[in-house]
This record gives structure tokens, sequence and C-alpha cells, in this order.
């Protein structure tokens, strides 16, 4: 049955809320909270305040925050200050809060201050578990054990094309005091936000690609004391940094503290220049050791040579008297094989020349005789060479005859009106085909 009171607007209605927190909300709390949401409008900063079971990822509360740009810039301010990060999403906070419920816009904690120390120990906390599963993995040290090559001169570079960092950490290796040549490749990545960890895997990705083209690598910020490091303090980041082929150096310019990344790469630096200072001093002891051992080379082979050049004096004194002795002993020993190779060939060159007399002896009879035989095979094939020839057969009145240039044996190759062509001793007779006459014995 419908109730035939009055019912209440719902400004009316949320008004009584507002006034019953108001009345039994009016103190401030600490709150400790994680954000999923931060934004900044017109000076004011809205977050979202959520909770999650501890064995898992489950959301069990969530509520608004709100902070008036009045209050938000000292907060702001001091706790970058502090923790030398953004206050961004992801983080947990202890902030102190009043309950406020708007008649327009609904329930929120409004923020009246915040604790940096509670965030440092939870970010600490969390970098504690960084490092130890990348310890637990074997991957921590995995950088420190590279090698970067003594002649370290082609650096890929990761950082934002803009930064003042890259900027400097360019001219300071191009423009070095020893005129040392550098191959420098940008891999443009973003150094800040969200996109830092994304980005700069991305670009690892792209090196590890070309990685023969390169010696080493620099992930470079600039800035002195930066505002945010926790897009360097992630696992997946360091862990693609641990487990990279090349020597990586990071200069990201804070002074104060170390990222996770900072930890396992294989130099870490102070400030880009302080990378560039790095790569030109390696480069300059390496060309000092150049230097001294082209000297070493330079006096061993000096002293070498004049060690030679006195050893060489020596012997050259000695060689007129070991010639005459060696000369005499050889010239003496020459004779000899002379004399008795002369003895040899002698005994040789008779020998031959009885055999070569025996040899043409008999090549002599073997000759003759065989053109006797010769001469009686030419003759009987001349007789019969005489006896078929053609003109003999013409000149005993037998004839030859075509047809069509081809020899006819058989009167079955002609036919009536061919044109025959019979050869006589004296001349040829044309003739046309006009009956063929077959014998007897053709006909059987």
């Amino acid at each position: 049955m419908i109730n035939n009171k009055k019912a209440l607007s719902l400004k009316d209605l949320n008004e009584l809320v507002a006034e019953a927190i108001h009345l039994q909300l009016h103190n401030t709390y600490w709150l400790e909270a994680e954000l999923s949401q931060v934004n900044e409008s017109r000076g004011h900063c809205y977050m979202e305040f959520i909770q999650k079971e501890e064995t898992s990822n489950n959301i069990i509360a969530r509520a608004a925050g709100r902070c008036w740009a009045n209050k938000w810039l000292n907060i702001k301010a001091y706790f970058e200050r502090i923790t030398g990060q953004n206050i961004h999403a992801g983080m947990k906070i202890m902030v102190q809060v009043s309950a406020q419920f708007h008649v327009q816009y609904g329930f929120s904690w409004i923020i009246e201050d915040i604790n940096p120390e509670y965030t440092l120990g939870d970010i600490m906390r969390r970098r504690n578990e960084i490092i130890a599963q990348l310890r637990a993995e074997g991957v921590f040290d995995l950088q420190k054990e590279l090698y970067l090559s003594t002649f370290a001169s082609r650096i890929a570079v990761i950082s934002s094309r803009t930064a003042a960092g890259y900027g400097d950490f360019c001219n300071q290796l191009l423009n070095n005091d020893y005129g040392f040549s550098f191959h420098i490749e940008l891999f443009q990545s973003a150094m800040q936000g969200e996109r830092v960890e994304h980005d700069i895997i991305a670009c690892l990705n792209d090196i590890n690609d070309r990685q023969d083209e390169f010696d080493c690598v620099v992930i470079i910020r600039g800035g002195g004391a930066t505002a945010d490091l926790s897009c360097f303090d992630t696992l997946l980041l360091a862990e693609n940094i641990a487990n990279f082929p090349l020597p990586i150096i990071t200069g990201i310019g804070h002074e104060r503290d170390e990222s996770v990344i900072d930890l396992v790469s294989f130099l870490k630096v102070k400030t880009p220049t302080a990378a560039a200072a790095f790569l030109i001093d390696r480069l300059n002891v390496t060309f000092s050791r150049i230097l001294k051992a082209e000297e070493s080379i330079h006096k061993n082979v000096y002293d070498r040579l004049k060690y030679e050049h006195t050893r060489i004096n020596n012997l050259a004194n000695r060689v007129p008297l070991l010639f005459s002795l060696v000369k005499t002993q050889q010239e003496k020993h020459l004779n000899m094989l002379l004399q008795k190779m002369i003895n040899l060939m002698l005994t040789y060159i008779y020998g031959e020349q009885n055999k070569i007399d025996a040899y043409y002896s008999s090549l002599l009879s073997n000759v003759q005789h065989f053109l006797l035989n010769s001469k009686y095979n030419i003759e009987l094939i001349e007789q019969r060479l005489k006896s078929v020839d053609p003109k003999r057969l013409l000149q005993r009145g037998y004839s030859i005859t075509l047809c069509n240039g081809r020899l006819i044996t058989d009167i079955n190759q002609i036919k009536e009106d061919d044109v025959l062509t019979t050869t006589l001793f004296h001349g040829k007779v044309k003739s046309i085909v006009k009956k063929k006459h077959l014998n007897e014995k053709d006909k059987l």
C-alpha cells in the first residue's frame, strides 16, 4: 500500500546525509590506501583510493579523494622533496583526511596532510622485493660480468631527444679534448611517466637486433635530482637490463638515490656528462697504453737492431778468413767432383755410342726390307686398280647409265618418260624411256 506521506527530494536526502556525516565524522583520520587514479585539474587533485586483499588483487574497498588547490601545491612539493617521486597511480600513501558529503558530487575524503615516510617505506619494500627476486633468479650481477671494450666508441643511447642530458652527453663526446671519434645513435624513449618501462624495453630489443654494431648502451635523462624514479624500479625492466648482452651504463641524473636499474647495470654514474667522461677517459687510458706500447716496441726494436748490428760486424770481421778456408776446401772438393763426373760421363758416352751403332745397323736392315715389301705391295695394288678402271670397261664396249644422278642396274629403277644419261668411252647419250621390256628371267 502506497504511503501518502510526502517523499523527500534527492537534494533534501543528500543534505540529511551530509549533515549526519558532518556530525558523526567531524574529526580527521589517517588513511592507508593504494592509489588507482590520480588526476590534476585547475590546481586541484582528484584521487581514487582502493584496498586489495592481501592474498590477491581483488579490490575490497574503494573511495574518492580530493585535495583542493590551496593545500595540494604544498602537499605535492613536500612529498616530492622527501620521496623524490611524484604521486602516481599504483603508489601506496598515508594521508590525513576528513569526510565530506557534497550534495551534488557525493561522498569523498578531503586530503588535509600526507606522510611521505610511509610511502618511502613502501617503495623501499618493493625495491627490496625486486632486488631479492633478481638475486634469486641469478641475474643481479650478470651485467658486472660483461667486458666493455677498451676501444668502446660505438654508443647506443636510450633517452629522450629533447632531454638536456642527452644534448650534454653528445656535446661532451663529440667535442672531447683528445679528438676521439665516437659514433652515437639515439633510440628514442620516454624518460618519465608510465611509458618508461615499455619504451626502454622496446629500445633494448631494437639494439639487441643490431648488437654487433655497438660496444655499449647508455641510458640517460639528466636533470640532477629527479622527481620521479619509480618508473626505473620495475622488475621487468630490471630483468631486461640484467640479461642484456652488451654493457649498460646508466646516467639518470639523480644524486641521492639509486634506482633498481642502477644496481643491475654494468656501471652507474650520476649524470649524463659523467657517462660521457667515463667513455672518454676509458679511450684515453687505452690511447695512453698504446703510446706506452709504441715507445716500448720502439725501444726494444732499437736495442735489438743495435745488438744485431754489433753481431753482424763481428761476423763480418771473421768472414774473409772463414771464406778463404771454405773457398780452398770447396775448390778442392769441386775439382774432385768434376774429374769424377768427367770419367763417369766418358764411360757412359762410350757405352751409349756402342748401343747407337748397333741400333743403327739393325734399323737400316729393317728399313730396306720394309721398303722392298712396300714397293711390291704398291705394284700389286696398282695392277688391281688398273683392272677395275671404268675407262677400260668403257673401252671394251660397256656403258654406264644414270637416271637423275643414280646408277641404273635394274630396269625396275626406271619408269616411262624418265631421262637416261648413258656414258660411253667417247661421249654421253641422253635418251627418254618410252617402253620397258623385261626378259623371261626378270618376269619370273
